[in-house]
């Protein structure tokens, strides 16, 4: 085989750093690019790989829901992402939630660690003209490289906003008023539970409603993801609607009083020491005061201190059934590979996972070999046939969920069938993994 260039991974998040791992693994030589520190976003704090900017959760781990069963198809085609989750992880319930800085570091000790990765650092301004070359710079993309990818795929660039939640101290949350515990039990007393009666959310509805919020740019239109709603725009469609939200009681009673209240805020543990909790459900694009003055409002957040207060800000993705391939590889250019929340996909878990099978792909690419397509009974074929479905129109991005499985055969209903659904994922997913010859953790060449 001619020697080749190295493979250009564009992007050191989650889907950028997995994707490089990957290469790396099947003896092939990267150039993993990241713009951060010499250039940040409005999101990012940080010039750490892998940063995690929203929420550290990643999501429900149980093999009753899609995205439990994608993390398990992760964790059998040698996922660095998902084994450092596990590594990370602090006190969730059934989720899988992650101490930010453990996890960040242990993904940059370990791409650090891979001879045949070249960490880059500085913006990269366009997409190389040659090679192989994988883009997951994420939803945060630079404007400069945005158009040059737009260029390049003849297809309309979208977007919608994103929301992030704040953080507060552990010590600040009055403990006499909250209390711990998991939802139906589930993990135990995970979480920090601040109890409201229907008065107190009652206000607490009016206060976020009139609150002032930030202003979006004057040419731009809001167009928000169903899955990380801001709660402002969660309670103009309803006041009780936070209630059946991300406040809902069910579940949880008081073990002080053994009643359930009318509503309960979540609070989940961000760090590993425990002195940290992010307010869970509360994405805001609420002013920074009027966060405190509303947030302080809920029983026992009256002297909470904030750490990060709740963001908004604008996510990019392709038009990805316009151009890409199930494959992950631009129609018209099979050396491009596209990953990450960039592509349409929405969650780390989702993101992680399309640039697990870009990696794999575009070592396969560099070998002389076809790029595979993941089964479509999978969590991870069934996503990455979705997104890329010549024929959808009306593209929005998407979480893993089992509306996205092919059906079973016979009527199986409820949580059977969701068990179902899973173990058929796991099962042909071994077996392709078998067909294909993938190894989940081949040697370093």
């Amino acid at each position: 085989m001619t020697e080749r260039s190295p493979v250009a991974v564009i992007g050191g998040g989650l889907a950028g750093c997995e994707a490089a791992y990957q290469l790396a693994k099947r003896g092939v030589d990267v150039e993993l690019w990241e713009m951060r520190p010499e250039r940040s976003t409005e999101a990012h704090k940080t010039g750490n790989l892998a940063e995690l900017v929203c929420s550290n959760s990643f999501r429900d781990n149980s093999s009753a829901t899609a995205v439990g069963i994608l993390k398990q198809e992760m964790r059998a085609m040698g996922s660095l992402i998902i084994r450092a989750a596990d590594q990370a992880k602090v006190p969730a319930g059934s989720a899988l939630a992650v101490d930010r800085e453990v996890f960040s570091r242990a993904i940059e000790d370990e791409i650090k660690a891979l001879g045949r990765v070249t960490l880059c650092r500085g913006e990269v301004e366009s997409v190389p003209s040659g090679g192989i070359v994988i883009v997951a710079t994420g939803p945060l993309t630079s404007e400069s490289l945005c158009n040059s990818l737009t260029d390049i795929l003849g297809c309309g660039r979208l977007y919608f906003y994103d929301a992030i939640s704040p953080i507060v101290t552990a010590e600040s949350i009055d403990m006499d008023v909250a209390f711990r515990a998991a939802r139906y039990g589930k993990g135990g007393d995970d979480y920090i539970n601040c109890p409201l009666d229907e008065e107190a959310y009652e206000r607490l509805v009016t206060e976020i409603l009139a609150a002032e919020k930030m202003p979006l740019k004057s040419f731009e239109r809001c167009v928000h993801f169903e899955g990380c709603m801001p709660i402002e725009e969660v309670a103009r469609r309803g006041r009780q609607t936070l209630a059946f939200g991300p406040m809902k009681p069910v579940g949880l009673e008081d073990p002080r009083t053994g009643r359930r209240a009318h509503a309960v805020l979540q609070l989940r543990q961000d760090d590993v020491e425990g002195r940290l909790y992010g307010l869970v459900g509360f994405q805001t694009k609420m002013t920074y005061p009027e966060q405190r003055r509303v947030f302080r409002m809920i029983p026992g957040m009256e002297k909470a201190e904030f750490v990060r207060l709740g963001s908004l800000h604008r996510n990019t993705f392709i038009d990805s059934p316009a151009c890409m391939t199930a494959a992950l590889t631009v129609r018209d250019r099979d050396e491009l590979l596209i990953a990450g929340q960039l592509v349409g996909v929405e969650g780390y878990v989702e993101s992680a996972a399309t640039g697990l099978l870009a990696g794999i792909n575009a070592a396969r690419l560099f070998h002389g070999e076809l790029p595979l397509v993941a089964p479509r009974t999978t969590a991870l074929g069934s996503l990455a046939r979705y997104i890329t479905e010549p024929a959808r129109k009306e593209f929005q991005p998407m979480n893993a969920n089992y509306g996205l499985f092919p059906p079973l055969a016979g009527r199986v209903r409820g949580r059977e069938k969701r068990i179902a659904l899973g173990q058929r994922a796991v099962r042909d997913l071994g077996g392709w993994l078998r067909e294909s010859g993938i190894d989940a953790a081949p040697a370093v060449c």
